[in-house]
């Protein structure tokens, strides 16, 4: 007799297990516009949802401790004319996130650590290029400031945040409607599913496609593709018949799938969430009431169905943290903000161990706050990998950073004149004295400045204590 052998994988047993109430955000009226984004983003500071808004779009931003009923009066952000389609925070700066509206604009907000006390109205910066309805967003996961939108007039543009410019713009590459977009993992290269039911492979810098596959799925419905952490693709679809598949591509052959996944029938699209520490991808459908997961493995079959987490509740949209955002005390491996109509319910991913200890087999560095490269650098050629962090002792999000922009002056085409140092002033030494004075000078001035913060955070929490005492 033949003895099944099991596969071993440390994923085997990932349940998925809904928050409590009182850890869900009630009162929140989510976005019924017709659009497959997840309106929902989170990072370890803040959870982003776009709700419905009178007179133009809007997003709530609600920090994570927030839990419970919302006040109808909670401020949002606004500042769209039109229907916000798609948001997503920076990876390099907690405090800053961008949306993208039917209004043709994209807007970069700064979010303040403390609840602010009327709506957010003035992003840090507004960037005007698309002809037509923005609904992509993305940033470069590891070049600071740089974001790239795409629209509905087939164009992709990548701009640099800080100063406002439009770094690249590929727009001869798309015939119809951009359906997904997604950076591999040192952001060289962008992988695309079109309307026209092409997954292309695209080196943005030559603005040139290195490879595509025209129809990976047969059927009508939109694809979705996200990179492996190996540089492979993975995409969602449809089979001819309706039945929703997942398929694992190796980039230097299209012809066949290395696997593919047939699963059930249903019109929803399926987003997919690749997280590249543990190698599974969740797959979230709206309008689903559950989410399914697989292993990418190096070895046959390559993919490997986990379970499926169900509810009653259908999704209308969903937020995927950042593995720095997790509670590694508790093997957390992700962490969903699933949306109902009127609230958001965190659903936690974990792998049952026994014991308390940091299981650093769960949890190897992952990507952190720290950009690995300026937006010049590499818009010139460079690539850097992620700067990774540890978990092991548990991440603290850095205190609120400013976004600066420095808008350049487009009418002024002389080069930037080299910085001179006087004669005197380059050839003197610095004495000791002079570097210990100011040393101290630099340090007695810090101590100002954070007392000053410090006045100003009391006075404003003051502030928020009247208005919600006369509330």
């Amino acid at each position: 007799m033949s003895r099944r052998v099991v596969r071993q994988s440390k994923f085997r047993h990932v349940f998925g297990q809904a928050a409590k109430a009182d850890q869900a955000y009630e009162d929140i009226r989510v976005s019924k516009v017709t659009w497959d984004s997840a309106f929902c983003a989170v990072n370890p500071k803040f959870l982003a949802i776009i709700v419905e808004a009178g007179g133009g779009g809007a997003f709530i931003v609600l920090p994570l401790a927030k839990t419970g009923r919302v006040d109808k009066n909670y401020p949002l952000v606004t500042g769209h004319t039109g229907p916000v389609l798609d948001i997503d925070w920076c990876p390099h700066n907690d405090n800053v996130i961008a949306s993208a509206s039917d209004d043709t604009t994209v807007m970069v907000w700064q979010i303040p650590d403390y609840t602010p006390v009327r709506n957010i109205t003035e992003p840090v910066i507004t960037l005007e290029g698309h002809s037509k309805r923005v609904g992509i967003l993305s940033w470069h996961p590891t070049a600071r400031n740089v974001l790239l939108s795409a629209g509905g007039d087939n164009v992709i543009i990548l701009w640099n945040v800080g100063t406002g410019e439009v770094l690249l713009s590929l727009d001869d590459i798309h015939p119809d409607v951009i359906h997904s977009v997604c950076w591999n993992s040192n952001g060289s290269l962008l992988a695309t599913t079109c309307k026209d039911k092409t997954l292309r492979i695209i080196d943005p810098r030559k603005s040139q496609v290195v490879a595509e596959r025209a129809r990976p799925h047969e059927g009508a419905r939109p694809l979705r593709a996200v990179f492996t952490a190996d540089g492979k693709l993975l995409s969602t679809g449809f089979s001819r018949m309706s039945e929703r598949q997942l398929a694992l591509w190796d980039p230097n052959n299209f012809e066949e799938p290395v696997a593919l996944q047939e699963m059930d029938t249903s019109n929803g699209v399926l987003l997919p969430f690749y997280d590249p520490d543990s190698s599974i991808v969740y797959l979230c459908g709206k309008g689903d009431s559950s989410i399914r997961y697989f292993e990418i493995t190096e070895e046959p079959p390559f993919v490997h169905y986990l379970n499926t987490f169900s509810s009653k509740e259908p999704q209308r949209g969903m937020g995927f943290m950042p593995k720095r955002g997790l509670d590694v005390s508790k093997c957390e491996i992700a962490r969903f903000y699933k949306l109902h109509e009127r609230k958001c319910e965190p659903i936690v991913m974990t792998v049952p161990r026994k014991s308390d200890l940091f299981q650093d087999d769960l949890y190897p560095d992952t990507p952190g706050p720290e950009p690995a490269l300026e937006a010049d650098e590499w818009l010139s050629g460079q690539d850097a990998d992620p700067v990774l962090i540890s978990l092991k002792e548990g991440y603290v999000p850095p205190k609120h950073r400013e976004l600066r922009v420095t808008k350049r002056n487009i009418l002024d085409v002389r080069p930037p004149a080299s910085p001179q140092r006087s004669q005197s002033a380059s050839e003197a030494p610095l004495s000791q004295h002079t570097l210990e004075t100011l040393l101290e000078e630099i340090k007695a001035l810090r101590e100002r400045v954070q007392a000053q913060e410090e006045r100003i955070t009391a006075l404003e929490n003051m502030l928020c204590e009247l208005v919600d005492g006369t509330d």
